[in-house]
Order: C-alpha cells, then structure tokens, then sequence
C-alpha cells in the first residue's frame, strides 16, 4: 500500500538520512563531471537602474552605495539522469520557488553533477571559487566528504547530515550548516517530548535490520537515557517485507510480561499498522515522520489509516500544517494526477524552500536568526570564523479519524 520509502530507497543516502543509509561511490566513480551551471539567474534591481552617465544630485560614493554588488549563490545537486535525480529535482523545484518569492540582489547558478563523491567534490570545490555561498552536497557521502576536505572557505548550507564520528557538530568546519532532515534528530525530539509524558516505566524501542530504523531506534535510547529514562531497543525481522509473526507473538508477550510504559516504533507506517494489530491499542506508540505516509495534497477522502488512532509522532509543517503562515504561501509542487502524492519527495521540496531562506538570511550577513519555516522551527548560527549552530524543531502530531495531527501542546 505504501510504496513511497521503497521507491526513494534506491536513491540512497540522500536527506541526510531521514530514510536512507549513505551508499558507497561505486561504478557512479566513472560518471564525468557535468558541473554545467545553469544561466546565472539575477534578480531585478528594486530600484530603477542610475542613469548611465553621472548624477550631480548624488556623490559618487552614494552611487555606489546604492548599487551593492549582488550575493552569488551556486545550488550544487546532482544530474537528473542520475541515481538521485528524483530527490535533487524535488529541492531544485522547492529552492527555486523560494528565490521567485525574495530576489533581493541575489545571482543564483545551478550547478549539476555526478553522482559520485569525486564528482561532487570537484563541483564544491570549483564553485567555492566563484560564489559566495553554497547550497549542497545532497548525499550523505558527499557531504562527509566535503567536510573532511578542509577546504570549506565559504558558507556552505550542505542537504545531508555527514557520517562523522562522535558529536557531529563539534567536527564540522566553521562555515558549514546541516540543515538536512534527519532520522535520528527526530528520534531525539521524540525522546524529548516523551520525557515529559510518560508514564514510569521502561521503553521499547523497535526497529528491523534496515538501517534508517537501526539508526532511529539507536539515537532515541541514547537520548533517552541522557534524560534519565530507561530504554531498551529491540529488533524484528522481516521475511517477505513484513514484521515477522513469531517475533510480534514474542513481542506481545514481553509486553504482557514487563508492562513497558510506552514503544518507540522506529518503523514505517505499513509496520505500525502490524505491530498495532499484534500489541493491541492500549500501549502508547511514538515514532517518527515515517509513520505518516500522507501529504497535504491528497483528494481521496478514504485516503486514511484508522488503524493508527492515538500514534504519536513528528513531522515537518509542510507534512502537517496547511493553516501554518510559513507554509501556505508556498504552492504545492504539481504532480502527475495519476500518481499518488511521494511524501518523500514532499519533504524534499520543503528542505529546499527552507535551505533558500536559509541563504537568504546569510546573504544579509545574519549570523544568528531564527525561521519559522516550512520543514520546522529553525535557529541558526553562523558566525565567520567561529562556530556554527543549527537546530529544527519539528511538530508533534497524533493520528485522530485516520489522519495525522498536530497536537495542541507542542514542547
């Protein structure tokens, strides 16, 4: 029913690991460079342009006041033809629909690769030579690398969260942000917001062998027991792509047994739906925005999943919010009508309206803003020389008549 994860698995580690692990550089080595750069795009002067020849009425320093030099961006994705060529097209459309909407003096290129890391790390670093900021890589890898080059000299708003050992943030070179979605900051949040709801008890944290979920089950016990909370990850099997039968019994009657507080489901949404129908309804699940497989634009109105009543879990606005400021004046990327809305590739789009208005406010020379945007409350720091910062709060929601919801205490 839901095909949606198993399609945008193949592209491998795009979205900073929301849903996919990163895929090692194989025969993608062999691709050329395309680094084509799309005709630089620049926005209109607000003003009319100063006369041609010189203006008595104005000195000539005021002149050039008047006239700031426009801030040049670079987009870096990968080439359509690509393995990614789905998820790149889907921030392409979403970062190109913020920039019509705030020009302001803005020269934006778009550069397009191969999908392999050498390739786009060639790409980085010939366009660190030209722009002054840059948005990308998009792949995990890619990302990983560029972080580990030592040759990040200008902003740089990588879509991806980079596999770095430890505490990532303290590794990171000073002018990059991650603003990718990630998994595993969702199984944090969780573990936030279940902290000040749960009931005493200990936690299940169920997961199969797939490697987002692996991921998530991981990041939520570690977080969880940071706050004090006791967490225990468990891990099910999965003959014929669904939730093994004996693993669910065994399960049930752990349950039955221990009498957990409450489960983390690190699964997707046809998952829960099995584990739902195993444990019962009485027990509290949370998870993340896998569980919801919808998007706003959806026009069947039997398009639900009662089965999910009372499941908690986080999602981004654009998932969420259609009433959201920050979210309703952004049109709805167009689809084809026969195809059922990709909430993957919905989110994707958000990350790139957010990621421009993320470069927007840098190109202004803010080191230090917050956005109400369409993929979270974000806050960002980014101070030349020192060190950078990056937080999105997502929102909390709970399935009610088959949809998802945000609830209306939001920590």
């Amino acid at each position: 029913m839901f095909t949606g994860f198993k399609k945008m698995a193949a592209l491998g580690g795009v979205l900073g690991g929301l849903w996919f692990a990163a895929s090692p550089a194989s025969a993608a080595d062999s691709v050329p460079l395309l680094a084509q750069a799309a005709p630089v795009i620049q926005a209109p002067a607000a003003d009319p342009a100063p006369p041609a020849g010189p203006d008595a009425t104005q000195p000539p320093m005021q002149q050039a006041a008047a006239a700031p030099a426009p801030v040049r961006m670079a987009l870096l994705l990968p080439n359509r033809g690509g393995m990614f060529g789905a998820a790149a097209d889907a921030v392409r459309t979403g970062f190109l629909t913020a920039y019509s909407r705030q020009k302001d003096n803005i020269q934006l290129a778009i550069i397009e690769t191969g999908d392999s890391v050498p390739d786009m790390q060639r790409a980085y670093d010939d366009a660190s030579a030209r722009f002054d900021i840059l948005i990308g890589p998009l792949s995990r890898s890619a990302v990983t690398a560029v972080a580990q080059s030592g040759r990040v000299t200008k902003p740089t708003i990588a879509l991806a969260q980079p596999d770095l050992p430890g505490e990532t943030e303290a590794q990171l070179p000073p002018m990059m942000l991650t603003v990718g979605l990630s998994i595993d900051d969702e199984a944090r949040q969780v573990a936030n917001w279940v902290e000040k709801e749960k009931a005493p008890g200990k936690i299940f944290a169920i997961a199969t062998p797939v490697a987002w979920q692996k991921r998530a089950a991981r990041s939520f016990q570690a977080r969880a027991r940071q706050l004090g909370l006791q967490a225990e990850t468990l891990e099910l099997s999965t003959p014929g792509n669904a939730l093994s039968a004996p693993g669910l019994a065994q399960l049930a009657k752990r349950i039955e047994q221990e009498k957990p507080a409450l489960i983390f489901a690190a699964l997707d949404a046809s998952q829960v739906v099995q584990l739902r129908s195993a444990v019962g309804t009485e027990l509290p699940i949370y998870g993340t925005s896998q569980i919801n497989p919808f998007t706003l634009s959806r026009d069947n109105p039997n398009d639900k999943l009662p089965e999910l009543e009372g499941v908690r879990l986080i999602d981004i606005p654009w998932q969420l919010e259609p009433d959201n400021v920050a979210v309703s004046r952004y049109p709805r990327p167009a689809g084809n009508e026969n195809d059922r809305p990709n909430p993957d590739l919905a989110r994707l789009y958000a990350l790139g309206i957010d990621a421009y208005r993320i470069a927007h406010e840098i190109a202004q020379r803010r080191s230090g803003f917050d956005l109400d945007g369409v993929t979270g409350r974000l806050n960002v720091n980014m101070i030349g020389g020192g060190a950078t910062y990056f937080q999105r709060q997502e929102t909390q929601a709970v399935f009610q008549n088959g949809l998802p919801v945000p609830t209306a205490d939001q920590y």
